[in-house]
């Protein structure tokens, strides 16, 4: 494998589930030094997270513990805190991802750890950010999504607000996170100082929100749940077909939407009145998905993709994930690839990405056993003797 972008890159990750973490996997896959410090006693919940348990082992861990070291390290013992310390003064980043304050009360804030490593970039990633009246909160995932304004426009208008089906807006948070500890880094090229990385929930999600607030502000118009469509955006739909499956169709622009036409045997759509433009096929979405919806239902899926593929048109399936590990394009391009693993024998899971030309990413080992680089990390990396190690087992600090 070539040398990854952030070879040399130390960072220590504190905190635990997924926004945090995912940060530290998002670093680790492109070649940081990830130490993860995790309590002794339990480690990081995600070890006991899934709702199957292959072999007694949960399959989240394999994933979002990919590429980290593991050691133990009870923070709230002064003992533990003055390892960390010890760790971080090594580091180039910091992650954390606790209650806001919680470091402070430790004296492990950042102007504490910044007066012996000033070139420290600490991603304090949490439900409302560091500072303003709900930043003492606890936030997790649905409250963020909610607050920014994801879950509300999510689902079908006549029924409540739903879910993406994953924790989008912690793995948003932990994506904004990687990317402002690289910006934070380029600075301190130029600076040769750190600084915080502020990585709030809700904000990342609503830094995805597109126009909605903008929208909101120029015409009063409060965007609403609208199920599979985008209201005004047609045809852009699932329809059903003969065989069963759904097929997705995108031909919203006035050249695909004729190319449709065609493909149908029904021409004379493209110059209806009701369809001839795209404002039109707007105020009219609900009759063209049920005119466009009778004819792919006559057909198979077999039949309608390589016809409409020819035609030029986004199309294509809804996948699972049994359909992502037979098709050729995840296979062609390594989407997902095959770890060994000490339990598992091998265990699949998606690939690094974005991609790199030059310096890509990948998974070297999937998420270590708790503890598992303890004493190696301790040793080599804080500089603490055999002795010391085994004294702070004893104590249960590691």
């Amino acid at each position: 494998m070539a040398e990854a972008p952030l070879n040399g890159l130390r960072v220590v990750e504190m905190g635990s589930l997924i926004a945090g973490p995912f940060c530290g996997q998002v670093l680790g896959d492109f070649g940081a030094e990830v130490i993860k410090l995790e309590d002794p006693k339990a480690g990081d919940p995600m070890r006991q997270w899934g709702r199957t348990k292959p072999k007694g082992h949960s399959p989240w861990w394999p994933v979002i513990g990919r590429n980290k070291t593991s050691v133990t390290l009870d923070l709230r013992a002064p003992e533990g805190r003055e390892v960390a310390r010890a760790l971080i003064d090594t580091a180039d980043v910091v992650v954390e991802n606790f209650r806001p304050g919680t470091l402070e009360k430790w004296g492990m804030g950042y102007a504490d750890l910044a007066k012996t490593n000033p070139g420290l970039v600490m991603a304090r990633v949490s439900g409302f950010g560091q500072t303003g009246p709900y930043s003492h909160r606890a936030g997790y995932a649905l409250i963020g999504e909610a607050m920014g304004g994801l879950r509300h426009i999510t689902g079908e208008a006549d029924r409540p607000p739903a879910r993406a089906g994953i924790s989008i807006g912690d793995s948003l948070a932990g994506l904004n996170a990687a990317l402002g500890v690289m910006m934070a880094l380029h600075a301190r090229r130029r600076t040769g100082r750190g600084q915080v990385v502020d990585a709030a929930i809700y904000e990342s999600v609503l830094t995805v929100m597109e126009n909605l607030i903008t929208e909101y502000d120029l015409s009063g118009y409060v965007r609403e749940r609208s199920g599979a469509i985008l209201p005004g955006i047609a045809p852009s739909n699932v329809y059903p077909t003969r065989s069963g499956e759904l097929i997705l169709i995108g031909a919203n622009q006035d050249t695909l939407f004729k190319r449709l036409c065609d493909a149908m045997g029904r021409p004379e759509l493209a110059t209806d009145e009701r369809y001839r433009d795209h404002a039109a096929r707007g105020v009219n979405q609900t009759q063209l998905d049920a005119t466009i919806g009778g004819w792919t239902v006559e057909h198979d899926i077999e039949h309608l993709l390589p016809l409409l593929e020819d035609a030029g048109l986004a199309v294509g399936r809804v996948y699972r994930a049994p359909d992502m590990l037979k098709d050729p394009q995840f296979a062609a391009r390594e989407s997902i690839v095959e770890v060994a693993h000490p339990v598992f024998g091998t265990v699949k899971m998606q690939n690094a990405f974005p991609r790199l030309s030059e310096t890509p990413g990948g998974v070297r080992w999937p998420g270590p056993a708790l503890g598992q680089h303890t004493d190696a990390v301790l040793r080599d990396v804080a500089k603490l003797s055999d002795e010391t190690i085994a004294g702070l087992r004893a104590k249960g600090v590691i």
